[in-house]
């Protein structure tokens, strides 16, 4: 009777042995090929996105396109030596395409009250601003700046002549030859 007893637990053993074993493996296997399953099915989404890339954009405003006089178009060079383009999409008028590195955007300009160009992604994702001296490329949805310091050549132009004027004094500063 110890006998079989005994045999019983053995086999108990050796199959929770089994059990917990291939267990452990099939977990590992998953940590191992969950990433990649996962990343093939963000591939598999992707096939959505091109295709969402040829949608018809709407119609630019009169306001859109007057904001679109003002872009500059062509080759923005940026700090660390990275570089932006900026060219006019030729299938929607008053929408831009613009370039950093692998990473693409339809934008579309917005004049804003201070005078600064705002090109908008259209898909809510960037947000490139332009102002007289220099221009800034914002990752709204991190809430972060991608690429600063961004400068086209009419940029530079505008910087240099600004250098040539003379310096003013400071605003919250009393003018020349006032008391204090």
């Amino acid at each position: 009777m110890m006998k079989t007893s005994s045999s019983k637990l053995q086999r108990y053993q050796r199959i929770r042995t089994l059990a917990m074993s291939a267990g452990m493996v099939l977990g590992m296997a998953a940590a191992t090929f969950g990433p990649q399953l996962a990343h093939a099915a963000t591939k598999a989404g992707a096939k959505k996105t091109i295709a969402e890339k040829f949608a018809a954009l709407p119609e630019a405003t009169a306001e859109q396109l007057q904001a679109a006089e003002r872009v500059l178009i062509g080759r923005y060079e940026c700090e660390f030596g990275k570089r932006v383009s900026v060219d006019r999409n030729d299938k929607n008028k008053g929408y831009f395409n613009l370039k950093l590195g692998s990473q693409s955007w339809v934008m579309k300009p917005v004049l804003s009250s201070t005078g600064a160009i705002r090109l908008e992604d259209i898909k809510g994702a960037a947000l490139l601003i332009q102002i007289l001296t220099k221009s800034m490329l914002m990752d709204v949805k991190a809430g972060r700046r991608v690429v600063d310091g961004c400068v086209h050549e009419v940029q530079r132009a505008a910087e240099v002549e600004l250098s040539k004027q003379p310096a003013r004094p400071a605003l919250f500063e009393p003018p020349a030859g006032a008391q204090q």
